[in-house]
């Protein structure tokens, strides 16, 4: 029987190309031959039966003689038609090519597992991905373990030997058999450790796929943003604020050029977002700069206009004050004595203001224009307040005097319909509710008697039925919100 052919087994160069599971040497102890590298076989010469007859027929009678028995004998070494020891050889090397295959399937493992631990690391900085890490070299410490047994089990025995007897390929078979149990120990462990790690991975996963397109996404803004200021100056607007705070955010591209590697993914994705962020306004600043110019040019001339009328109008204020003076006692106009000055330095101030303001557009200051221009418009507002008040006060006093009989009855019909609606669904209306209202009429009582006599404070009337009103109307919001409450 043919002897055997030996399982191909990787060469060294196999293993350095695909990676080993196990350093090539540690301190103090020596390089072991790689995994799965068995000893190169030797050249082995088949002899034919044709060309065994021949020699057999050119030898001398006498030493043809003692040739013959050795011949059919195989020489002392090998049996033609195998044995135990072929069979006990056959399965020695069988282990050794499952424990191969044990081995380079936890290799392939492993490998493939430290590139997804190094992605967590790159991403995660939590102590549960810490603790990933350690988990890792641990479970790598006991790979290393169960390599080395692999590895001193093919380096002890070489099963391609002629003479190699049975009970060496038995003791193969069983240390060979040994570590490809301890090998599928650890791709276990590796296969259990691997499970768990599958939320860290899946966030680390998340986080880089949204890298590349968040740092994307800032850098054409980033773009836009430039584009849209030069659109602006182009336009003859000036830009200075929005040109440094662009600027500001070059040394934040500068490190999103310089990548994750450099600077971190949570970093950069932190950074990509900011610059985001940042640039859009700059953006959005720009594109508004030619209709905000607009719209202060023609706030300029609207409040422009604006102070002019009240000018006018401010000097309407005296007449107004003489005939209060002339028919009302003291009490229903005193207040309204400093409303022709105020008004006027009101519009005086107005008109200051607007030319700052006018300058700080032709500077193209825009937020100074913007913030000039707001307090413009406070002033001729409080100034418009002032003088129509005078206004309103005249003929609210001349309708009362005429007849105060109709802010009576409009003030009793607001007192008599939160009456009612106290007293809806009940025989007694709760004393919370009650009070108030008989206190309100009480109070317009009073007030309608203020009005006897020759010179009435008619301002005075006005204001009590105005303040009985609000406290009826406080009354009735709070019945309908107990209601409403199921109180």
């Amino acid at each position: 029987m043919p002897t055997p052919t030996p399982t191909p087994t990787p060469t060294d160069e196999d293993v350095v190309r695909r990676g080993s599971l196990r350093p090539r040497s540690r301190p103090g102890v020596a390089p072991a031959v790689p995994a799965a590298v068995p000893s190169r076989p030797r050249i082995r010469i088949r002899r034919s039966p044709l060309r065994d007859a021949v020699t057999l027929a050119l030898l001398p009678l006498p030493l043809l003689a003692l040739t013959l028995p050795a011949a059919f004998a195989g020489g002392g070494t090998r049996r033609w038609f195998g044995g135990r020891g072929e069979s006990m050889r056959a399965d020695a090397q069988a282990a050794k090519d499952a424990a191969a295959a044990a081995f380079y399937e936890l290799d392939t493992a492993q490998r493939d597992l430290r590139i997804s631990i190094e992605t967590i690391v790159a991403v995660d900085s939590t102590p549960a991905a810490q603790r990933a890490v350690s988990d890792f070299d641990a479970i790598g410490r006991r790979i290393d373990e169960a390599s080395q047994k692999y590895i001193s089990a093919v380096d002890a025995h070489d099963l391609d030997r002629d003479d190699l007897e049975a009970s060496v390929a038995a003791r193969a078979r069983t240390e060979l058999t040994e570590a490809k149990g301890e090998l599928d120990k650890a791709k276990q462990d590796l296969d259990r450790f691997q499970q768990g790690l599958g939320p860290l991975l899946d966030k680390a996963e998340t986080q880089l796929a949204r890298l590349a397109p968040a740092v994307e996404r800032a850098r054409q803004t980033l773009l836009a943003a430039s584009n849209a200021l030069d659109a602006v100056r182009g336009a003859g607007l000036k830009a200075d604020d929005l040109a440094a705070r662009l600027a500001a955010l070059g040394p934040e591209l500068t490190k999103l050029n310089q990548g994750a590697g450099q600077h971190g993914v949570p970093e950069t994705l932190q950074r990509a977002d900011r610059v985001l962020r940042d640039a859009e306004a700059v953006r959005a600043e720009a594109e508004q700069l030619p209709e905000r110019a607009a719209e202060i040019d023609r706030r300029l001339v609207t409040l422009r206009t604006r102070a002019q009328a009240l000018t006018t109008r401010s000097g309407q204020v005296d007449p107004v004050l003489s005939e209060l003076r002339r028919r009302f006692t003291a009490a229903c106009w005193q207040d309204l004595q400093r409303v022709p000055d105020e008004a006027a330095e009101n519009v005086r101030q107005a008109e200051a203001k607007l030319k700052e303001a006018r300058q700080a557009r032709e500077e193209q200051r825009w937020p100074d224009a913007t913030a000039l221009l707001s307090t413009v418009r406070a002033l001729l507002n409080s100034t418009d307040e002032a003088v129509s008040a005078a206004g309103d006060r005249l003929q609210r006093l001349n309708a009362v005097a005429k007849d105060p009989q109709q802010e009576i009855e409009r003030t009793r019909f607001a007192i008599r319909d939160a009456q009612r609606l106290a007293m809806a669904g009940r025989q007694t209306p709760e004393q919370r509710h009650a009070r108030p209202l008989d206190e309100s009429v009480a109070r317009l009582d009073r007030a309608v008697a203020s009005l006897e006599g020759r010179h009435p404070d008619y301002w005075h009337f006005l204001t009590e039925t105005e303040a009985v009103r609000q406290s009826v109307a406080r009354v009735v919001s709070q019945i309908r919100e107990e209601r409403g409450q199921g109180a």
